[in-house]
């Protein structure tokens, strides 16, 4: 698999507060474009599979809903995730 436990850990460790708290929004959305990166390179080589088209249409709209919770509860965070991650709206 691509993301395994170690490099997981390193991008918890990285975005959130600590390597155990897997649950904030910066860290998920940092995982979130992790494989939104990793399935995009899949389609650009697999153009017909569209399950993983249908997934990656479905993660990039999980990511986008924590951001917007992230901007509606704490706007500086989410500005810091998303400068930090090179995301545009």
């Amino acid at each position: 698999m691509y993301l395994t436990k170690e490099y997981k850990k390193e991008i918890f460790k990285k975005y959130s507060t600590s390597e155990q708290d897997t649950g904030s929004s910066e860290g998920q959305i940092a995982l979130f474009t992790e494989r939104i990166k990793h399935l995009t390179g899949h389609l650009k080589s697999n153009k017909k599979d569209m399950n993983t088209e249908r997934a990656l249409v479905r993660l990039v709209g999980k990511r986008r809903r924590l951001l917007d919770y992230l901007k509606n509860n704490d706007i500086e965070r989410y500005r810091a995730i998303i400068k930090e991650l090179k995301i545009r709206k």
